[in-house]
């Protein structure tokens, strides 16, 4: 967890359980609430001009969701929409900043967790800057294997659909699972019951 529970809890948070396919905020919302997830997985996502789904990211137990937001006086430039059941810690945006007030060490901790998210998501846009698929997949394995303990060959279950990661890359479906295909085939990852492990 990137905040301890007990600690936001002692800070007034309240745990609220959301089913899947429900927005926890909106594009164009003012943040007032820090969100940490518990449990299930938020996709953080936007639509084009065209009504094309553009995921920028994908959530997991122990994550914040957008907490740069309450440092800027901006609305939400994401939706938040739960993939799964989630059960997600929420803390209103005074109780946040009175917690890292008068716990430094852990606003150090969210300082270097922000950190470390910009640096992989700025490497995760190279990579999708490039014509090649396989580079942009690379990128977006990479990005989420970088939140994981799993760092040997083959160990992390990208736990995306073809669509999703069509929709982080712009990429075609189609360009996708050939794409796939041919990286299992030259052994940069492995594919078991059609699941992904990088």
């Amino acid at each position: 967890m990137l905040i301890n529970s007990n600690l936001l809890n002692k800070y007034g948070a309240e745990t609220v359980t959301v089913q899947p396919s429900e927005t926890i905020f909106n594009e164009g919302d003012v943040p007032r609430c820090y969100y940490q997830i518990v449990s299930g997985r938020i996709k953080l996502n936007h639509y084009d001009e065209d009504g094309k789904e553009i995921i920028q990211s994908v959530l997991i137990p122990g994550q914040s969701v957008c907490e740069l937001m309450l440092f800027v006086e901006e609305k939400y430039p994401v939706n938040a929409e739960t993939l799964l059941p989630c059960e997600i810690q929420k803390i209103s945006k005074k109780g946040f900043f009175q917690l890292l007030d008068e716990n430094p060490d852990v606003s150090m901790d969210v300082n270097r967790f922000l950190s470390e998210r910009l640096y992989q998501k700025f490497i995760m846009m190279q990579h999708n800057l490039s014509l090649r698929p396989d580079v942009r997949l690379i990128g977006v394995f990479n990005y989420f294997k970088s939140y994981s303990d799993q760092k040997e060959k083959y160990s992390y279950e990208i736990d995306l659909t073809r669509k999703q990661l069509a929709s982080i890359t712009g990429l075609r479906i189609e360009t996708v699972i050939r794409t796939i295909k041919k990286m299992d085939s030259e052994g940069i990852l492995q594919l078991k019951n059609s699941k992904i492990f990088y």
